[in-house]
């Protein structure tokens, strides 16, 4: 095979700690190559340094490139040569149709102005290569989070690419989602393109890549041959960890006592289309002690029903009646359902879970000031001590409390939203994809975190798009689907196959009553023409 790409010897470091060291990485013409490893591993980093965001001169080691020793400037050199990063955060435009996205860096033109017809008809073209059935004048605030992916592969094929690299593309994406987008990329193989795959999803990784190069701590580890034979998650995982992961999930042995939080009748309609009921007359309970899991495909309103629940912060219209140890309590404001002894930790931990630019110490301590004033002032030494505190019961790795959050990786990241939450005492935590977008090693540091509170007597509840994480970790299991529950499992007989099973039984039930109700409008329209 053909090498496209060979990078030798590349060490980059910040402010004197070295982030990569010595780090070689190949790509072969036609290959899809996996990069893995734990949060700050640098694979980001590595990849950095590949797209020209940190220039020639800014690193050691060198770049060689279809033949030829390369020195990107910036992001716009290594584009030029077919080079294009697909980040897990789409930079896409909403309130921009899916055409004007596509081409919004170098549109066709003719004579200098934009040629719409050009546009156009180049955008299906290339919607139909990623198999994307909508018209190129879409707004993307209209498509789901899938078809958003799709129209951020549409937009590099537009740059003429050869090597694509993609960063957690399956972070944010349902099963059927993620196996749509993973086929695609092996027709893109089949077709002679090259990708570089980073994901912590290790069974997917395992599915599509030719050769699997594993980082730690900055350096590469080994580069495993997934041509030469199957290559088990395990091995992987040892590679990226050093050390063996017996179970995937903490033991434990749960002690559940009796109902703490209960909603009854709750009904929530969408901020924009008040027509439009998202959740329908739910009721669920969780016991003290106890994990709750709620499973569901993407636009299920797993995520609504658990923000609407903390102090009404998503949606209107919202009826129904919360108790918490049979007493009615008011969730009407969000500061109101702190008080009342509630905690959400948001699935976007960079947009709504985190002050990036504002350090360790100040993020833990946000939701609960009153925890670290004296009067209304704030006490230094206390909210120092009470970060150091957190810092170390979490095991957050970080320089010291003063460093900022936006420089940590994404498990740490995510140590610090929960201490934020944990700080403010609550009694129901609400944890929303806690674990999205970090790697096996701080995953099973959540899942310890997790067990811990609940063995404490807090009431837990975990939203999760991966169902194996539900299984593994959840004493009870609520699947939700169009905005209602429909059906329940405990931890000895859930499995992936009943959970699926009853979605779709629904989503039968619901495809019937519609057509029944589209039969009797029509039938109503016959009868008043």
């Amino acid at each position: 095979m053909t090498t496209l790409l060979e990078m030798r010897g590349i060490g980059k470091a910040f402010a004197g700690v070295k982030a990569l060291n010595d780090v070689s990485f190949t790509v072969t013409q036609g290959e899809i190559h996996a990069l893995v490893g734990e949060n700050g591993a640098g694979k980001s980093t590595l990849m950095k340094v590949l797209s020209g965001v940190y220039p020639h001169g800014s690193y050691d080691g060198s770049i060689v490139y279809d033949g030829e020793e390369r020195q990107f400037r910036d992001i716009n050199d290594s584009e030029a040569l077919g080079i294009i990063t697909i980040h897990q955060e789409l930079a896409l435009i909403p309130l921009l149709s899916i055409a004007e996205n596509i081409f919004i860096s170098s549109p066709p033109s003719r004579f200098g102005v934009i040629d719409r017809d050009a546009v156009f008809a180049r955008s299906r073209q290339l919607l139909a290569k990623v198999g994307l059935n909508e018209a190129p004048d879409t707004l993307v605030t209209n498509l789901g989070v899938g078809k958003q992916q799709l129209v951020e592969i549409a937009k590099a094929l537009s740059k003429k690419v050869r090597l694509l690299i993609l960063d957690e593309p399956t972070a944010s994406l349902n099963e059927s989602d993620s196996a749509a987008l993973l086929d695609l990329l092996l027709e893109f193989r089949s077709q002679g393109m090259s990708a570089i795959l980073i994901s912590h999803k290790l069974n997917e990784v395992a599915r599509v890549a030719d050769r699997i190069t594993v980082l730690r701590d900055g350096r590469t580890v080994d580069t495993l041959d997934c041509e030469a034979g199957a290559v088990e998650e395990d091995r992987i995982i040892r590679k990226m960890v050093d050390r063996d992961l017996e179970h995937r999930f903490p033991k434990r042995e749960p002690n559940i006592g009796e109902p703490v939080f209960k909603v009854e009748n709750w009904s929530v309609y969408h901020p924009l289309h008040a027509d439009r009921q998202v959740i329908r007359n739910v009721d669920f309970q969780v016991r003290r002690g106890e994990i709750v899991g709620i499973a569901g495909l993407m636009g299920a309103g797993r995520t609504e029903f658990a923000m609407s629940l903390f102090g009404r912060s998503w949606g209107r219209r919202i009826t129904g009646r919360a108790t918490l140890h049979g007493r009615e309590i008011d969730l009407s404001t969000v500061s109101r359902a702190i008080d009342a002894g509630l905690a959400y930790v948001t699935e976007d931990r960079k947009q709504l879970g985190l002050l990036l630019t504002d350090d360790v110490r100040k993020n833990i301590t946000l939701a609960n000031l009153e925890g670290v004033a004296s009067g209304s002032v704030i006490d230094d030494i206390r909210e120092l001590r009470v970060a150091s505190d957190y810092r170390n019961r979490m095991r957050i790795r970080c320089s010291d409390v003063y460093q900022t959050s936006g420089h940590l990786s994404g498990g740490n990241q995510q140590k610090v939203v929960l201490s934020k939450w944990l700080f403010t005492d609550p009694e129901i935590l609400i944890l929303d994809e806690p674990t999205r977008g970090i790697d096996i090693g701080a995953k099973y540091e959540i899942y310890c975190i997790i067990n811990e509170l609940a063995d404490a007597g807090k009431a837990v509840i975990v939203i999760s798009s991966e169902m194996p994480e539900l299984l593994g970790i959840c004493d009870r299991i609520c699947v939700m689907n169009e905005g209602a529950f429909v059906g329940e499992f405990d931890r000895s007989e859930a499995t992936q196959e009943k959970i699926m099973r009853v979605i779709m039984r629904k989503g039968e039930r619901l495809v019937v009553r519609d057509l029944e109700r589209e039969l009797q409008d029509k039938q109503l329209g016959e009868a008043h023409p």
